[in-house]
């Protein structure tokens, strides 16, 4: 269970969170070891990595910030560093996660206190979210010309395509 998981947060703090449209962007901080938090983001926003509207910044932090893209609003939203590093300290993290244990294999016992003291802490107790600042983000075009590699016989997007010669490659066979 991730602190981000906590009711749906974003949807009485701020009124940029309605993705039926799409028109939102999550911009994940972190890329390691809290993939729980990226889930997390993509089930309550509706960003997901396979809509494309959800970008990891490999910056290795618990945050997201959230970019209404039509409006050019956005917002911040961390788990409280407290709550974290309290949460480190529970058997959950301590005992299997630390451990390098996948959290599908810790009891349940372990885990309900742990999400119940989440889901019941006081919103403010787990989660920091900024103020609405203005944000423009411009997106880089999207194409659809791509190639078969003449290795493998896969389909690449041309701009990570490898040119040898005359023949087209992809990156693995290029290599």
């Amino acid at each position: 269970m991730s602190a981000l998981g906590k009711h749906d947060y974003i949807g009485y703090n701020v009124e940029v969170v309605d993705n039926t449209t799409g028109d939102i962007l999550g911009m994940i901080a972190k890329d390691h070891c809290a993939t729980c938090f990226a889930d997390g983001v993509q089930v309550i926003t509706g960003c997901t990595f396979g809509k494309g509207n959800i970008l990891k910044t490999h910056k290795g932090k618990w945050a997201v910030t959230l970019i209404d893209k039509k409006s050019g609003k956005g917002i911040r939203v961390t788990p409280e560093a407290e709550a974290m590093l309290a949460n480190k300290q529970t058997p959950f993290f301590r005992d299997y996660r630390e451990k390098g244990l996948p959290a599908s294999v810790v009891p349940a016992h372990v885990v309900d206190p742990l999400v119940e003291n989440v889901m019941g802490a006081p919103d403010e107790m787990i989660l920091s979210v900024s103020e609405v600042f203005a944000h423009e983000h411009k997106a880089p075009p999207h194409s659809f010309d791509g190639f078969v590699c003449e290795e493998c016989g896969e389909m690449v997007v041309m701009q990570y395509g490898r040119i040898k010669g005359d023949r087209k490659f992809c990156i693995d066979c290029a290599s």
